[in-house]
């Protein structure tokens, strides 16, 4: 077989040219083709073709643009083609390559369309844990790639408040390629029959259009709605695998927190309303005692688990969901809490995944394994897990940690808050933002508020102190990112931390340490005054809803202070703008 050769010139697209690369050698060696590949950089070329390869080749593929050493190779037969042809259909590529297919007329057909135009058609789904700041970036990025490809795109957000812009379902059956860009557990089932590329909502706001162009390459169809739960699927795409046990904790996360803003919003009220023992039994009938109730009993109760139920919902899909609500609920008549609410989820989850995988029905009896076997069995595995083996000892250690963090004092309040604080503008709503954010929202069920209020104050303080700092030091930014400092302190008072990631994208060696230190010094000196929060969001406009925050004055200093050292910080170490 006739020896091909080919140069692939990423320029200003490197990332797209190594995807070029990988998606040539693996077409190659599924075609039995010889093929030698360059990967040549503006004015380099880390792993030039060999003399002999060029002298054996019939012909040569040129991808994309800058230097590709084209005098090396004579009168060699050439075909040149755009990076994103590659992207798109590399079998048509290597065929146009040796002659054996007229021009590329059908680049759709890696997303499983047969004489289509260039153009193909995407629906998208992006969610993250609270559905606020990432899922609407990821959505931005996804739609940007896809307009700046050619492609036409409908994305669906999804957070802790629902659906938004929701696919239809014509649109779904007209589409060439589904995309989910999610930090959470997404339901694939109206996907049936399409293929599907599921990743993280942080490759969608790096780089969407390296995303879309992956997906085209690696999309996997989507079995029938009625199949087994996608725990065992063989369709799961390898970045969705790869989320592993954040993703299942942060969907858990994302279906709890409405409870907790309910739950404590609503008992904040019932203060307001009926004063400090508006919950006491002689108020009954009472307004502030039919809110406490309401909060207290009804939201609060449901915490624990809806926090278990979805966490198993995310690795077992709906066969979980009772399985791991029902271990959550005996997690929290156990007092083991959202440390036994965590347990009692995976527990469920994995065992109907486990199960799932090793039960083999009669097709005809296959129906009944998610709505009776599976929940039936992983229930009374879950249950006399959590009562005989889980629940006691998980009960003492949150037991433990509730009375540490209740008595907190001095250096220990100040230590956490440092800590707490710090860990929100290391990645600024990435995976130790998170973790930070869900163990404070978590604490709150406990009756835990201090580590919240190091959290959302922590969190607030990166894009306040980069808008100050936009203006007091205003030679060391672009014009452009003058103006964005007014959004970035919209977005910080609203307790959107995302709003600081432009500024320390452009520049984060010298802006993520200004915000980290900002951050930790607002998240100890809130711990260190007694400041508490009894919701996970809501930023500044929480501040006027009385008894939601505990030291509302203490609150302000530790957020000007974390604010103005941020921007102080960012104004003594940055160059100034060209």
């Amino acid at each position: 077989m006739a020896q091909l050769l080919a140069v692939v010139g990423g320029a200003d697209l490197s990332t797209h040219a190594v995807l070029a690369v990988e998606a040539l050698r693996k077409a190659a060696r599924r075609r039995d083709q010889p093929i030698a590949l360059e990967l040549r950089g503006p004015g380099t070329s880390g792993n030039p073709l060999p003399e002999s390869a060029i002298r054996d080749a019939e012909a040569v593929l040129l991808v994309g643009s800058g230097d590709l050493g084209e005098g090396r190779f004579g009168a060699l037969r050439r075909a040149k083609v755009a990076i994103e042809d590659v992207l798109t259909d590399v079998n048509a590529v290597i065929d146009r390559a040796l002659g054996g297919a007229a021009p590329i007329q059908d680049p759709a057909a890696a997303a499983g369309v047969t004489g289509a135009t260039r153009a193909i058609r995407i629906v998208a789904i992006t969610s993250c844990p609270t559905g606020i700041a990432h899922t609407f970036m990821a959505a931005e990025g996804i739609q940007g790639a896809a307009k700046a490809l050619g492609h036409a795109v409908r994305v669906e957000t999804q957070g802790s408040v629902g659906a938004r812009d929701a696919l239809t379902q014509a649109e779904i059956a007209e589409a060439d390629l589904v995309l989910i860009a999610a930090d959470t557990g997404v339901d694939r089932r109206r996907f049936a029959g399409k293929r599907v590329y599921a990743a993280t909502t942080k490759a969608a706001i790096r780089d969407g259009r390296g995303l879309i162009a992956t997906a085209l390459l690696e999309a996997s169809l989507q079995a029938a709605a009625e199949a087994e739960p996608r725990a065992s699927g063989p369709t799961r795409p390898a970045a969705e695998r790869k989320a592993g046990a954040y993703k299942h904790l942060m969907t858990g996360v994302s279906f709890m927190l409405p409870f907790v803003v309910a739950g404590g919003l609503l008992i904040a009220l019932a203060f307001a309303f009926g004063g400090i023992d508006a919950m006491a039994p002689g108020h009954a009938g009472t307004l502030g005692y039919a809110l406490g109730e309401i909060g207290a009993k009804g939201a609060f109760a449901l915490i624990v688990p809806a926090l278990a139920g979805y966490i198993a919902y995310s690795i077992a899909d709906r066969p979980g969901i009772a399985p791991g609500m029902i271990g959550g609920m005996l997690a929290a008549n156990l007092q083991a809490g959202f440390l036994g609410g965590i347990a009692a989820g995976f527990i469920a989850g994995y065992t109907v995944a486990f199960l799932n995988r090793h039960i083999r029905l009669h097709k005809n009896l296959e129906g009944l394994k998610p709505v009776l076997i599976l929940p039936l069995l992983a229930t009374l595995v879950t249950g006399l897990l959590m009562v005989y083996v889980v629940g006691v000892p998980v009960a003492a250690i949150l037991a433990a940690l509730t009375g540490w963090l209740k008595g907190m004092q001095g250096a220990s309040a100040l230590v956490l808050g440092l800590v707490l604080g710090g860990m929100m503008a290391v990645d600024m709503g990435g995976p130790i933002n998170k973790a930070a954010y869900a163990s404070a929202a978590a604490l709150i069920a406990s009756g835990v508020t201090a580590p919240m209020a190091a959290v959302m104050i922590g969190g607030m303080t990166p894009p306040l102190g980069l808008a100050l700092a936009t203006r007091l030091f205003a030679n060391r930014f672009t014009e452009a990112e003058r103006e964005a400092g007014g959004a970035a302190a919209v977005l910080g008072a609203a307790f959107i931390t995302e709003g600081a990631i432009p500024f320390a994208a452009a520049d984060p060696l010298r802006v993520i340490p200004s915000l980290v230190a900002g951050s930790a010094i607002a998240g100890a000196i809130a711990l260190s005054l007694g400041v508490e929060l009894k919701v996970p969001h809501g930023g500044l406009f929480v501040l006027p809803i009385p008894n939601a925050v505990t030291n509302v004055t203490g609150a302000l200093i530790a957020l000007v202070a974390g604010t103005v050292v941020t921007a102080l910080l960012v104004g003594l170490l940055k160059k100034r703008a060209a």
